[in-house]
Parts: C-alpha cells; structure tokens; sequence
C-alpha cells in the first residue's frame, strides 16, 4: 500500500469519529432535532455505539449495546479521548422512521431500514410504484446523512465554530 493511501483512509476515519461523535453530541446538545431547509427531522444514536481509541497494540474499543443501554461506558471512552467508530442512528421525519449502522472508517452505511413500504397493489397501479418508493425513501435517508456531513463540515473547517463547538461538547461530557 503506498503511504498515500495508507494516509488517506487514515484521514477519512478519524474524520468519520470526529463526524460520529460530533453527531452524538448534537442529537442530544440539540434534542434531536435538525433542519433540512424548511423542513426538521430527528436523529439519535441507538442502541449500540462503538467509541475507540490508541492506535496499534495499544487500540482500546469500548462498545455499548442492548436495548436499554444507556451508554455510560461509551460516554466514559469519549472522555479519555477515545471517539466513536461506529453507531446505529435513527433518523425520523413526519412518523417516518429509518435506522442504520454508519461505519467512521469508510462512512459505510450497513442494515439500513426504511419506513414500510405498502405492498399491496391496488388494480392498475404501477407494478414499479412499490420499488420507486422504496428508492425514494433510500434517497431521503442518504439526503438527511449528506446534510448532516455538510454541516459538520461547516463547523469542523470554521476556525471560529469549531473551538466554540468542542467547548459546547466539553461541557456536555461533563454534565452527565
């Protein structure tokens, strides 16, 4: 692997914890709520959280699950340093609902669920109607996620935000 590379994808995961955890701190810090231009939508991290931190032989992960889980020990690594590699988030919008598995390392998003489609067809509806809103309601969901990345972007590169946001996360870490 050329040193490039190896850098590159480097950059790419920690950018992605700093992503995930900057994302934990504001769907709490913010109630959930974010907006997509005229519209709100909501986003929590669910149930399973990943935090990690070191790097090489000394590489910690903690990793918080269950259906109640109340992520203390999570929250405990984000406040030695470590920083969140993987998260199930729930997006949701007007009673829609969406969860998925987001990854830092490579932004994959794996076990994404869409709100149910219908799958009855009525008489002379488009057999591809079921299949269109199924994409569409996929469509959404990545939507909301580029959103998010853009304005974690804006206040990640703003040499002004960024020092007020991780004293906003400071104190949130605290506080609990």
């Amino acid at each position: 692997m050329s040193e490039g590379l190896y850098l590159s994808e480097r950059e790419s995961a920690i950018l992605g914890q700093e992503f995930l955890t900057w994302l934990w701190f504001k769907s709490e810090h913010e109630g959930g709520r974010f907006k997509a231009g005229d519209e709100w939508f909501e986003v929590y991290m669910e149930q399973r959280v990943s935090v990690e931190g070191g790097s090489g032989d000394g590489k910690e992960v903690a990793t918080v699950a269950g259906p109640h889980a109340e992520m203390r020990e999570a929250r405990m690594g984000l406040s030695t340093g470590k920083k969140v590699n993987r998260a199930l988030l729930r997006l949701a919008q007007d009673g829609e609902e969406w969860t998925m598995q987001l990854k830092a390392e490579d932004f994959a998003y794996n076990s994404v669920r869409t709100p149910k489609v219908d799958t009855r067809r009525e008489q002379g509806e488009d057999p591809d109607g079921m299949w269109l809103e199924k994409l569409y309601l996929l469509e959404k969901c990545i939507g909301f996620m580029d959103l998010l990345y853009r304005q974690f972007l804006e206040v990640r590169l703003s040499s002004i935000k960024w020092p007020q946001e991780l004293k906003a996360f400071r104190t949130w870490l605290t506080a609990r």
